[in-house]
């Protein structure tokens, strides 16, 4: 019998209901007015500074949840449990009408998001294949096509509550579409390891 087999997928984390309602809550009155830098992408989507956990006791709650969580992603990506530091986190307000273009992180090794409000179902994040020069130069996309992992070139992440958090590789491709909907509110977050090592070639961060 033949078998197909998934060679070096590429992993994503979604931890529902990670964050309680009362560490949410803060989050929101305390950082949604201090979002005023805003988006080249979007008129109707503005964000902070960049924060650091130090910034704020509830940043310091938000990341002793979070930190755990980093290290047993980045055991899927480098096969051991290693020290992690969030080197920075944000928080997006994206309004009515608001998008956010297609993107990545550089020099990030983990990336994640925090949800702090409801989303609406078409504006949740939608991760896609990168536009690299791996894949074939002809596509067979029509009505008829059925769409599965090994064709599909983009994959919209599952209905997100207020607390959910998700995490993936930094160098993943993702958007949010046109949010049709009322104001949504995430706490995005970048994270790099202590150090990697490769048969003794040892390479140190520090953010």
């Amino acid at each position: 019998m033949a078998e197909i087999i998934g060679l070096f997928p590429t992993p994503f984390m979604r931890v529902p209901g990670a964050m309680g309602r009362e560490l949410v809550a803060g989050l929101v009155a305390h950082f949604a007015a201090a979002a005023d830098q805003a988006n080249n992408s979007s008129p109707n989507l503005v964000h902070t500074a960049m924060l650091r956990p130090g910034d704020s006791p509830l940043l310091v709650a938000a990341a002793a949840l979070i930190t755990p969580l980093l290290a047993d992603f980045g055991a899927l990506l480098f096969g051991e449990r290693l020290g992690w530091s969030l080197k920075e986190m944000w928080v997006n307000v994206l309004d009515s009408g608001g998008r956010q273009s297609m993107h990545n992180h550089a020099n990030s090794f983990i990336s994640g998001v925090v949800y702090l409000t409801p989303t609406h179902p078409e504006a949740r994040t939608v991760f896609m294949k990168s536009p690299g020069g791996t894949d074939f130069a002809f596509k067979n996309d029509h009505a008829a096509v059925q769409t599965g992992p090994y064709n599909a070139d983009k994959w919209i992440s599952p209905p997100p509550e207020p607390g959910d958090i998700v995490l993936f590789p930094s160098y993943l491709m993702h958007a949010v579409p046109a949010n049709p909907g009322e104001r949504r509110i995430t706490m995005a977050f970048n994270a790099i390891p202590t150090h990697l090592d490769s048969w003794g070639y040892r390479v140190s961060f520090s953010g």
